[in-house]
Protein backbone atom coordinates (compact mmCIF):
# COMPACT_ATOMS: atom_id res chain seq x y z
CA UNK A 1 0.00 0.00 0.00
CA UNK A 2 0.75 3.62 -1.16
CA UNK A 3 2.82 5.76 1.86
CA UNK A 4 -0.14 7.84 2.35
CA UNK A 5 -2.65 5.19 3.73
CA UNK A 6 0.07 3.46 5.58
CA UNK A 7 1.33 3.40 9.70
CA UNK A 8 4.69 2.10 10.62
CA UNK A 9 3.88 -0.74 12.59
CA UNK A 10 1.55 -1.95 10.20
CA UNK A 11 3.67 -2.13 7.48
CA UNK A 12 6.64 -2.84 9.86
CA UNK A 13 5.26 -6.48 9.80
CA UNK A 14 5.22 -7.20 5.99
CA UNK A 15 8.41 -5.93 5.63
CA UNK A 16 11.23 -7.89 4.25
CA UNK A 17 13.11 -7.85 7.10
CA UNK A 18 10.35 -8.76 9.37
CA UNK A 19 9.14 -11.37 6.83
CA UNK A 20 13.11 -13.31 6.65
CA UNK A 21 13.37 -12.79 10.58
CA UNK A 22 10.44 -15.10 11.07
CA UNK A 23 11.62 -17.68 8.42
CA UNK A 24 14.88 -17.46 10.56
CA UNK A 25 12.81 -18.06 13.86
CA UNK A 26 10.99 -21.16 11.89
CA UNK A 27 14.12 -22.73 10.54
CA UNK A 28 16.01 -22.30 14.45
CA UNK A 29 13.09 -23.42 16.11
CA UNK A 30 12.87 -26.31 14.16
CA UNK A 31 16.47 -27.20 14.10
CA UNK A 32 16.39 -27.27 18.36
CA UNK A 33 13.07 -29.77 17.67
CA UNK A 34 15.00 -32.04 15.72
CA UNK A 35 18.31 -32.00 17.63
CA UNK A 36 15.79 -33.15 20.99
CA UNK A 37 14.69 -35.84 18.90
CA UNK A 38 18.32 -37.11 17.81
CA UNK A 39 17.38 -35.98 14.17
CA UNK A 40 20.46 -33.76 13.91
CA UNK A 41 23.53 -32.78 16.38
CA UNK A 42 23.10 -30.14 19.36
CA UNK A 43 25.52 -28.24 18.44
CA UNK A 44 24.28 -27.54 14.66
CA UNK A 45 21.08 -26.53 16.04
CA UNK A 46 23.06 -24.28 18.51
CA UNK A 47 24.82 -22.85 15.37
CA UNK A 48 22.14 -21.70 13.99
CA UNK A 49 21.40 -19.36 17.12
CA UNK A 50 24.91 -17.52 16.00
CA UNK A 51 22.36 -15.51 13.58
CA UNK A 52 20.15 -14.27 16.36
CA UNK A 53 21.27 -11.39 16.14
CA UNK A 54 21.97 -11.02 12.68
CA UNK A 55 20.43 -8.16 10.61
CA UNK A 56 19.65 -10.52 7.34
CA UNK A 57 20.57 -8.41 3.82
CA UNK A 58 18.13 -8.24 1.88
CA UNK A 59 19.70 -7.12 -1.44
CA UNK A 60 21.86 -10.31 -1.01
CA UNK A 61 19.37 -12.46 -0.71
CA UNK A 62 17.64 -10.76 -3.56
CA UNK A 63 20.98 -11.36 -5.49
CA UNK A 64 20.74 -14.98 -4.18
CA UNK A 65 17.24 -15.74 -5.64
CA UNK A 66 18.05 -14.04 -9.29
CA UNK A 67 20.37 -16.91 -9.80
CA UNK A 68 18.54 -19.87 -7.79
CA UNK A 69 14.59 -18.14 -8.88
CA UNK A 70 13.68 -19.61 -5.19
CA UNK A 71 13.02 -17.14 -2.40
CA UNK A 72 13.19 -19.94 0.25
CA UNK A 73 16.35 -21.35 -0.82
CA UNK A 74 17.98 -18.54 -1.49
CA UNK A 75 17.40 -17.29 2.06
CA UNK A 76 18.85 -20.30 3.35
CA UNK A 77 21.92 -19.89 1.27
CA UNK A 78 22.25 -16.36 2.98
CA UNK A 79 21.57 -18.29 6.38
CA UNK A 80 24.80 -20.29 5.84
CA UNK A 81 27.02 -17.85 4.66
CA UNK A 82 26.49 -16.24 8.36
CA UNK A 83 26.29 -19.85 10.80
CA UNK A 84 28.37 -21.21 8.52
CA UNK A 85 28.17 -24.14 5.88
CA UNK A 86 28.95 -27.22 7.48
CA UNK A 87 27.25 -25.82 10.81
CA UNK A 88 23.99 -24.93 8.26
CA UNK A 89 23.50 -28.12 6.97
CA UNK A 90 20.98 -29.85 8.87
CA UNK A 91 18.88 -26.47 8.45
CA UNK A 92 15.42 -27.01 6.96
CA UNK A 93 15.82 -30.97 7.55
CA UNK A 94 12.66 -32.53 5.90
CA UNK A 95 10.58 -29.37 5.69
CA UNK A 96 9.41 -28.00 2.43
CA UNK A 97 9.10 -24.56 1.41
CA UNK A 98 5.38 -23.79 2.13
CA UNK A 99 6.07 -24.99 5.95
CA UNK A 100 8.49 -21.95 6.30
CA UNK A 101 5.95 -19.72 3.72
CA UNK A 102 2.50 -20.45 5.28
CA UNK A 103 3.79 -20.59 9.23
CA UNK A 104 5.12 -17.07 8.66
CA UNK A 105 1.93 -15.78 6.85
CA UNK A 106 -0.49 -17.08 9.79
CA UNK A 107 2.70 -15.01 12.12
CA UNK A 108 1.92 -11.74 10.24
CA UNK A 109 -1.43 -12.32 10.09
CA UNK A 110 -2.36 -12.66 13.45
CA UNK A 111 0.10 -10.05 14.11
CA UNK A 112 -1.93 -7.95 11.79
CA UNK A 113 -5.13 -8.59 14.04
CA UNK A 114 -3.82 -7.67 17.26
CA UNK A 115 -3.28 -3.88 16.12
CA UNK A 116 -6.79 -3.92 13.67
CA UNK A 117 -8.16 -5.09 16.88
CA UNK A 118 -6.65 -2.65 19.08
CA UNK A 119 -7.78 0.13 16.16
CA UNK A 120 -11.11 -1.55 16.64
CA UNK A 121 -11.22 -0.61 20.31
CA UNK A 122 -10.19 2.55 19.23
CA UNK A 123 -13.38 3.41 17.27
CA UNK A 124 -15.52 1.61 20.01
CA UNK A 125 -14.66 4.11 22.52
CA UNK A 126 -14.71 7.32 19.93
CA UNK A 127 -18.44 5.57 19.54
CA UNK A 128 -19.28 5.01 23.27
CA UNK A 129 -18.01 8.73 23.84
CA UNK A 130 -20.12 10.44 21.76
CA UNK A 131 -23.20 8.10 22.33
CA UNK A 132 -23.34 8.84 26.02
CA UNK A 133 -22.67 12.96 24.66
CA UNK A 134 -25.93 12.54 22.75
CA UNK A 135 -27.89 10.22 24.02
CA UNK A 136 -30.97 12.47 23.96
CA UNK A 137 -29.83 14.58 21.48
CA UNK A 138 -33.30 14.74 19.27
CA UNK A 139 -32.69 14.09 15.25
CA UNK A 140 -35.47 12.85 12.74
CA UNK A 141 -35.07 9.06 11.46
CA UNK A 142 -35.42 8.51 7.75
CA UNK A 143 -35.97 5.52 5.55
CA UNK A 144 -35.26 5.88 2.02
CA UNK A 145 -33.91 8.80 3.04
CA UNK A 146 -37.25 10.51 3.56
CA UNK A 147 -37.98 11.34 7.24
CA UNK A 148 -39.70 9.09 9.11
CA UNK A 149 -39.86 9.15 13.14
CA UNK A 150 -38.03 10.90 15.99
CA UNK A 151 -35.26 8.96 17.40
CA UNK A 152 -31.93 10.45 19.00
CA UNK A 153 -27.72 10.63 18.09
CA UNK A 154 -27.08 8.71 20.64
CA UNK A 155 -28.85 6.13 19.46
CA UNK A 156 -27.27 6.54 15.81
CA UNK A 157 -23.58 6.49 17.58
CA UNK A 158 -25.75 3.29 19.71
CA UNK A 159 -26.15 1.54 16.72
CA UNK A 160 -22.57 2.02 14.77
CA UNK A 161 -21.00 0.85 18.31
CA UNK A 162 -22.71 -2.49 18.75
CA UNK A 163 -21.73 -3.38 14.73
CA UNK A 164 -18.18 -2.51 15.27
CA UNK A 165 -18.39 -4.18 18.51
CA UNK A 166 -19.61 -7.46 16.27
CA UNK A 167 -16.70 -7.14 14.08
CA UNK A 168 -14.53 -6.93 16.90
CA UNK A 169 -15.85 -10.36 17.70
CA UNK A 170 -15.30 -11.35 14.43
CA UNK A 171 -12.03 -10.68 14.26
CA UNK A 172 -10.65 -11.84 17.31
CA UNK A 173 -12.15 -15.64 15.85
CA UNK A 174 -10.83 -14.55 12.84
CA UNK A 175 -7.13 -14.22 14.34
CA UNK A 176 -7.91 -17.66 16.13
CA UNK A 177 -9.11 -19.38 12.88
CA UNK A 178 -5.43 -18.57 10.98
CA UNK A 179 -2.83 -19.09 13.97
CA UNK A 180 -2.04 -22.46 12.57
CA UNK A 181 1.03 -23.39 11.62
CA UNK A 182 2.05 -26.41 9.73
CA UNK A 183 5.79 -27.67 9.84
CA UNK A 184 4.30 -31.21 7.92
CA UNK A 185 7.08 -32.15 5.22
CA UNK A 186 6.29 -32.20 1.34
CA UNK A 187 2.47 -33.40 0.79
CA UNK A 188 1.90 -32.77 4.86
CA UNK A 189 2.66 -36.24 5.63
CA UNK A 190 5.71 -36.00 8.14
CA UNK A 191 6.97 -38.66 6.22
CA UNK A 192 10.24 -36.79 6.40
CA UNK A 193 10.11 -34.95 9.93
CA UNK A 194 8.65 -35.59 13.40
CA UNK A 195 5.14 -33.74 14.04
CA UNK A 196 6.46 -32.93 17.41
CA UNK A 197 8.41 -30.55 15.50
CA UNK A 198 5.70 -28.79 14.75
CA UNK A 199 4.15 -28.64 17.99
CA UNK A 200 7.47 -27.29 19.13
CA UNK A 201 7.41 -24.78 16.07
CA UNK A 202 4.28 -23.39 16.80
CA UNK A 203 4.42 -23.20 20.59
CA UNK A 204 7.06 -20.68 20.03
CA UNK A 205 5.43 -18.99 16.92
CA UNK A 206 2.37 -18.85 19.12
CA UNK A 207 0.52 -20.68 16.82
CA UNK A 208 -1.89 -24.19 17.09
CA UNK A 209 -0.59 -26.74 14.66
CA UNK A 210 -2.53 -27.22 11.80
CA UNK A 211 -4.64 -30.47 12.49
CA UNK A 212 -3.77 -31.47 8.32
CA UNK A 213 -2.87 -29.85 5.98
CA UNK A 214 -1.54 -30.72 2.59
CA UNK A 215 1.51 -29.10 1.55
CA UNK A 216 -0.02 -25.63 2.35
CA UNK A 217 -2.55 -24.84 5.14
CA UNK A 218 -5.96 -24.85 4.06
CA UNK A 219 -7.04 -21.33 2.99
CA UNK A 220 -10.61 -21.28 4.00
CA UNK A 221 -8.64 -19.85 7.19
CA UNK A 222 -7.53 -17.61 5.31
CA UNK A 223 -10.50 -16.76 3.03
CA UNK A 224 -12.45 -16.43 6.60
CA UNK A 225 -9.63 -13.91 7.60
CA UNK A 226 -10.11 -11.48 4.58
CA UNK A 227 -14.12 -11.62 4.51
CA UNK A 228 -14.07 -10.37 7.79
CA UNK A 229 -11.86 -7.44 6.70
CA UNK A 230 -14.30 -7.00 4.27
CA UNK A 231 -17.07 -6.77 6.97
CA UNK A 232 -15.31 -4.67 9.10
CA UNK A 233 -14.09 -2.53 5.92
CA UNK A 234 -18.28 -2.45 5.02
CA UNK A 235 -19.38 -1.12 8.57
CA UNK A 236 -16.63 1.64 8.46
CA UNK A 237 -18.39 2.50 5.43
CA UNK A 238 -21.71 2.51 6.83
CA UNK A 239 -20.78 4.96 9.43
CA UNK A 240 -18.59 7.58 6.77
CA UNK A 241 -22.07 7.39 4.58
CA UNK A 242 -23.99 8.70 7.45
CA UNK A 243 -21.72 11.27 8.39
CA UNK A 244 -21.51 12.32 4.50
CA UNK A 245 -25.09 12.66 4.44
CA UNK A 246 -25.31 14.69 7.88
CA UNK A 247 -22.80 17.14 6.19
CA UNK A 248 -24.89 17.81 3.15
CA UNK A 249 -25.30 21.72 3.14
CA UNK A 250 -29.19 21.34 3.83
CA UNK A 251 -28.97 18.66 6.28
CA UNK A 252 -25.94 19.83 8.27
CA UNK A 253 -26.51 17.98 11.10
CA UNK A 254 -22.81 17.13 11.48
CA UNK A 255 -19.93 18.02 9.56
CA UNK A 256 -16.03 17.12 9.99
CA UNK A 257 -13.87 18.92 12.01
CA UNK A 258 -12.90 21.57 9.95
CA UNK A 259 -8.84 22.95 10.65
CA UNK A 260 -7.52 26.23 10.90
CA UNK A 261 -5.93 26.52 7.53
CA UNK A 262 -7.65 24.06 6.04
CA UNK A 263 -8.70 24.47 2.88
CA UNK A 264 -11.69 22.70 0.83
CA UNK A 265 -11.18 23.66 -2.66
CA UNK A 266 -8.73 24.72 -5.25
CA UNK A 267 -11.45 26.95 -6.88
CA UNK A 268 -13.92 27.79 -3.94
CA UNK A 269 -13.02 29.23 -0.54
CA UNK A 270 -16.26 28.85 0.97
CA UNK A 271 -15.99 24.44 0.54
CA UNK A 272 -16.14 22.43 3.51
CA UNK A 273 -16.16 19.17 2.29
CA UNK A 274 -16.13 15.52 3.83
CA UNK A 275 -13.00 14.66 2.65
CA UNK A 276 -12.24 12.04 5.08
CA UNK A 277 -15.75 10.27 5.13
CA UNK A 278 -15.50 10.37 1.30
CA UNK A 279 -11.66 8.77 1.61
CA UNK A 280 -12.88 5.94 3.67
CA UNK A 281 -15.54 4.85 1.63
CA UNK A 282 -12.68 4.52 -0.51
CA UNK A 283 -10.58 2.51 1.21
CA UNK A 284 -13.22 0.39 2.42
CA UNK A 285 -13.65 -0.61 -1.46
CA UNK A 286 -9.54 -1.33 -1.43
CA UNK A 287 -10.26 -3.93 1.84
CA UNK A 288 -13.32 -5.70 -0.20
CA UNK A 289 -11.02 -6.09 -3.13
CA UNK A 290 -9.37 -8.86 -1.29
CA UNK A 291 -12.07 -11.19 -0.46
CA UNK A 292 -13.12 -12.22 -3.70
CA UNK A 293 -9.38 -13.48 -4.56
CA UNK A 294 -9.42 -14.43 -0.93
CA UNK A 295 -12.15 -17.30 -1.27
CA UNK A 296 -10.89 -18.24 -4.32
CA UNK A 297 -7.46 -19.44 -3.16
CA UNK A 298 -9.40 -21.74 -1.29
CA UNK A 299 -9.72 -24.05 -4.26
CA UNK A 300 -6.25 -25.47 -5.28
CA UNK A 301 -4.70 -28.30 -7.35
CA UNK A 302 -3.93 -31.69 -5.03
CA UNK A 303 -2.18 -31.45 -2.31
CA UNK A 304 -0.13 -28.05 -3.63
CA UNK A 305 -0.32 -25.59 -6.03
CA UNK A 306 1.25 -21.75 -5.82
CA UNK A 307 -1.92 -20.01 -7.84
CA UNK A 308 -2.43 -18.46 -4.25
CA UNK A 309 1.00 -17.36 -3.44
CA UNK A 310 1.03 -14.47 -5.43
CA UNK A 311 -2.52 -13.12 -4.26
CA UNK A 312 -1.34 -13.30 -0.66
CA UNK A 313 2.04 -11.31 -1.39
CA UNK A 314 -0.80 -7.98 -2.42
CA UNK A 315 -3.67 -8.85 -0.09
CA UNK A 316 -2.15 -9.77 3.03
CA UNK A 317 -0.34 -6.45 3.44
CA UNK A 318 -2.60 -4.16 1.21
CA UNK A 319 -5.68 -5.04 2.84
CA UNK A 320 -4.36 -4.86 6.80
CA UNK A 321 -2.27 -1.98 6.02
CA UNK A 322 -5.54 -0.03 4.22
CA UNK A 323 -7.52 -1.24 7.58
CA UNK A 324 -5.29 -0.19 10.01
CA UNK A 325 -5.16 3.24 8.75
CA UNK A 326 -8.26 3.89 8.08
CA UNK A 327 -9.91 2.39 11.33
CA UNK A 328 -7.41 4.59 13.07
CA UNK A 329 -8.99 8.04 10.99
CA UNK A 330 -12.52 6.72 11.30
CA UNK A 331 -11.79 6.70 15.12
CA UNK A 332 -10.58 10.40 14.85
CA UNK A 333 -13.57 11.85 12.77
CA UNK A 334 -16.21 10.23 15.24
CA UNK A 335 -13.55 11.92 18.57
CA UNK A 336 -13.92 15.23 16.22
CA UNK A 337 -17.32 15.39 15.07
CA UNK A 338 -19.05 18.40 14.89
CA UNK A 339 -22.49 17.94 15.70
CA UNK A 340 -25.47 20.59 15.39
CA UNK A 341 -29.18 19.79 17.76
CA UNK A 342 -30.48 23.15 16.51
CA UNK A 343 -30.17 22.21 13.12
CA UNK A 344 -31.85 18.46 13.74
CA UNK A 345 -34.25 19.64 15.46
CA UNK A 346 -34.91 22.60 12.99
CA UNK A 347 -35.15 19.17 10.29
CA UNK A 348 -37.01 17.09 12.32
CA UNK A 349 -39.96 20.15 12.34
CA UNK A 350 -39.31 21.47 8.76
CA UNK A 351 -42.48 20.01 8.10
CA UNK A 352 -44.54 20.82 10.99
CA UNK A 353 -45.23 17.79 13.07
CA UNK A 354 -45.72 15.47 9.84
CA UNK A 355 -43.24 13.15 11.61
CA UNK A 356 -46.28 11.90 14.28
CA UNK A 357 -48.30 10.28 11.67
CA UNK A 358 -48.14 7.35 13.13
CA UNK A 359 -49.45 7.49 16.22
CA UNK A 360 -52.43 9.32 15.37
CA UNK A 361 -53.10 6.76 13.18
CA UNK A 362 -52.86 4.03 16.26
CA UNK A 363 -55.06 6.25 18.25
CA UNK A 364 -57.82 6.34 15.83
CA UNK A 365 -57.76 2.71 15.19
CA UNK A 366 -57.61 2.39 19.12
CA UNK A 367 -60.61 4.90 18.87
CA UNK A 368 -62.61 2.43 16.49
CA UNK A 369 -61.73 4.03 13.70
CA UNK A 370 -60.95 1.06 11.01
CA UNK A 371 -57.50 1.01 10.00
CA UNK A 372 -58.08 1.90 6.37
CA UNK A 373 -60.44 4.70 7.63
CA UNK A 374 -57.56 5.55 9.91
CA UNK A 375 -54.89 5.54 7.10
CA UNK A 376 -56.87 7.48 4.60
CA UNK A 377 -57.71 10.34 7.37
CA UNK A 378 -54.52 10.90 8.63
CA UNK A 379 -52.97 10.20 4.81
CA UNK A 380 -55.33 12.71 3.66
CA UNK A 381 -54.15 15.76 6.16
CA UNK A 382 -50.49 14.83 5.72
CA UNK A 383 -50.65 15.44 2.24
CA UNK A 384 -51.85 18.62 2.81
CA UNK A 385 -47.96 19.02 4.71
CA UNK A 386 -46.49 17.65 1.97
CA UNK A 387 -48.37 19.67 -0.92
CA UNK A 388 -49.56 22.53 0.69
CA UNK A 389 -46.98 23.64 3.35
CA UNK A 390 -49.77 22.96 5.91
CA UNK A 391 -49.71 22.40 9.85
CA UNK A 392 -49.70 18.85 10.57
CA UNK A 393 -51.80 19.52 13.80
CA UNK A 394 -53.65 22.28 12.63
CA UNK A 395 -55.24 20.25 10.05
CA UNK A 396 -55.79 17.55 11.76
CA UNK A 397 -58.09 19.40 14.43
CA UNK A 398 -59.64 20.99 11.66
CA UNK A 399 -60.88 17.47 10.52
CA UNK A 400 -64.33 16.56 11.69
CA UNK A 401 -63.55 12.84 11.25
CA UNK A 402 -60.93 12.88 12.95
CA UNK A 403 -62.27 15.15 15.64
CA UNK A 404 -65.44 12.69 16.17
CA UNK A 405 -62.82 9.92 17.41
CA UNK A 406 -60.06 12.06 18.84
CA UNK A 407 -60.44 15.33 21.29
CA UNK A 408 -58.21 18.23 21.02
CA UNK A 409 -56.72 17.16 23.89
CA UNK A 410 -55.88 13.84 22.52
CA UNK A 411 -54.31 15.54 19.22
CA UNK A 412 -52.00 17.44 21.31
CA UNK A 413 -51.12 14.33 23.12
CA UNK A 414 -49.84 12.79 20.06
CA UNK A 415 -46.94 15.26 19.40
CA UNK A 416 -45.16 15.09 22.82
CA UNK A 417 -41.71 14.76 21.59
CA UNK A 418 -40.92 12.62 24.35
CA UNK A 419 -42.81 9.62 23.70
CA UNK A 420 -40.06 8.33 21.23
CA UNK A 421 -37.31 8.41 23.94
CA UNK A 422 -38.73 6.69 26.29
CA UNK A 423 -36.99 3.59 25.95
CA UNK A 424 -33.54 5.00 24.75
CA UNK A 425 -32.10 3.85 28.30
CA UNK A 426 -32.86 0.47 27.71
CA UNK A 427 -31.21 0.34 24.08
CA UNK A 428 -28.51 1.76 25.54
CA UNK A 429 -28.28 -0.94 28.68
CA UNK A 430 -29.04 -3.16 25.63
CA UNK A 431 -25.94 -2.01 24.00
CA UNK A 432 -23.51 -0.92 26.46
CA UNK A 433 -24.25 -2.85 29.61
CA UNK A 434 -26.10 -1.60 32.94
Amino acid sequence: MIPRYSRPEMVAIWSPETRFRIWYEIEAHACDAQAALGVIPKENAEAVWKARDVEFDVARIDEIEAVTKHDVIAFLTHLAEHVGSDEARFVHQGMTSSDVLDTTLNVQLVRAADILIADLDKVLAALKKRAYEHKDTVRIGRSHGIHAEPTTMGLTFARFYAEMDRNRNRLEKARYEVATGAISGAVGTFANIDPAVEEHVCEKMGLRPEPISTQVIPRDRHAMFFATLGVIASSMENIAIEIRHMQRTEVLEAEEFFSPGQKGSSAMPHKRNPVLTENLTGLARLVRMAVVPAMENVALWHERDISHSSVERAIGPDATITLDFALNRLAGVIEKLVIYPDNMLANMNRFKGLVMSQRVLLALTQAGVSREDSYRLVQRNAMKVWEQGADFKTELLGDPEVTAALSPAEIEEKFDLGYHTKHVDTIFARVFGA
